[in-house]
Parts: C-alpha cells; structure tokens; sequence
C-alpha cells in the first residue's frame, strides 16, 4: 500500500510538471495545431470568464471553415434539442427555440448565443448535452450512477458538492448531488458520441470541471475514444494541476466571495 501510494505521488507530480512545462499557445491557430487532429474536443471554461466564450466561438469558427467541424455541444441546452434541421439565416428566436434555451434556463443568451450562432451560421448542428431537468428527480434516486466511476472519482466528486456549496447542503443531499453530477457528465458524453464522424471534430463546451480526464466527461466515453482536452484559465491557478492537453489563459476575474453570495441565497440549518 505503502509503495502503491509513493507511484501515485510521483505520478501526480511528474504530471504537474509536464503540465508546467507545456507552453501556453499565443493563439487559436496555435492552440488548434497542438491539439489537432481528435475527433473530440473538449473546451472547458469558467462560466463567468467572457474571453472564454470568445475562445470557444473564434475555435467554432475556426474549425468549421476548415469544414473539419462536425457538431458543437453545448452543457448550456437539455439533451435531446438541437438546432438540425434548421437553415443558416435561421434567426436566434428560432434558434433559441430549437434548443430550449429560455430566459429561466440560468445560462444568459447574450453570453452563449455568440458562441451557438457561429456554429449555426456556418451549417453545423448545435445540439444540447446536458441532463434534462425532467431526469435529475431519477437521477438523485439512481444509486447505481455510484458504481460507474471508481470509488476514489465518487469521493472526490462528493468532495467537490461540499466545497463548491461551502459546506452548506446537509449531509443528505451530498449523494444525490454527486449522482446528478455524474448523470450530467455521462449525459454530455452520449450526445458527442452520437453526433461523431470520420475525419471531423465533435467539440463540447462545459465548465472546466466537466471536461477533467480524471473526474469528468472523459470517464463517460468509450474505452479507447480518442480526445483532447483544453481548459481555459482566468488567471493563474484555476485550473493547476488538472490533467489537460493545453491551456488558454485569460486575466484574472475581480475577486468574488462565492460563498458570502451562496449564504444569502441558501442559509447554514
């Protein structure tokens, strides 16, 4: 066990430094030839980071007039909508429909409709990935999402609940959170797999916290899928130290008090 444990930290560190030592790209072209060619890109981002949307719709433009884009997948729409079918000039009304993207869906249009608008412009398919709200209820219930990662991801997603609620869910609601979680990742990653083919690009935006190969939406895909993963980064230390293929870097966000915000919305029993 002993010795078990040494591997694993010498592992984890030689992983940070290979990190360390990648060198940040100076632009989406560059960004582009160190992760290209995958059938699947995973862009992660940190919701509130508006260079990051810039990111993600200059890499949509990027790819699909290459004609190398096959499909954008979007954690901000439900699986199961999508804008197939519709033209190029369809207009964001019909486009915001297609996707049921409403104004209570909590991911402002105004944010996100650059990044889907781009893809819709240019003739490729938007499609939803996340868990539509109508399965959470039977996600919270399905204990069987338990066993699909290993015991070690289940701990640290159930760890992630806690930190990110800052302690303030009680104790009960940790697995049924942890298991939406996970229902979440699993669901993004059926919907990339669905929309890939030969020779193209399938790319899914989500939070950087979905795209981790060690925790997220990578678990969920098939053994040997190919992929790559870039995590955008406000700053210097968001993203350190999770296993990635490149980082975008942007300047930092003004300092927030996430949770003073959460207490106000969600008081301590």
């Amino acid at each position: 066990m002993r010795f078990q444990t040494a591997v694993s930290l010498v592992m984890a560190a030689g992983l940070l430094v290979a990190c360390a030592q990648k060198p940040l790209p100076p632009s989406v072209p560059a960004l582009l030839a160190q992760v290209l060619p995958t059938p699947v890109l995973l862009l992660g981002e940190q919701h509130d980071a508006s260079e990051h949307q810039a990111l993600q719709r200059d890499v949509v433009l990027a790819l699909a007039q290459r004609g190398q884009l096959q499909a954008l997948v979007m954690e901000m729409a439900e699986q199961g909508r999508s804008t197939q079918g519709l033209p190029r000039d369809a207009d964001e009304a019909r486009v915001r429909e297609a996707l049921g993207w409403t104004d209570q869906s909590g991911w402002p249009w105004p944010v996100y409709g650059p990044v889907v608008m781009a893809a819709v412009r240019q003739g490729v398919p938007v499609f939803g990935g996340n868990l539509p709200r109508a399965r959470m209820r039977d996600a919270m219930r399905d204990a069987t999402l338990d066993g699909r990662v290993a015991d070690r991801v289940l701990r640290q997603q159930q760890d992630g609940i806690r930190d990110s609620h800052c302690g303030l869910l009680p104790e009960t609601q940790i697995a049924p959170m942890t298991r939406i979680q996970l229902a979440r990742d699993q669901a993004m990653a059926q919907t990339v797999v669905q929309a890939l083919a030969p020779g193209k690009t399938v790319v899914l935006v989500a939070g950087n916290g979905h795209v981790r190969r060690d925790l997220g939406v990578p678990l969920h895909l098939p053994p040997g899928q190919d992929y790559r993963v870039v995590m955008a980064q406000a700053g210097d230390n968001a993203v350190a130290g999770q296993p990635n293929d490149a980082v975008w870097r942007t300047p930092p966000l003004p300092a927030r008090d996430h949770c003073a915000e959460l207490r106000q919305s969600m008081p301590a029993r």
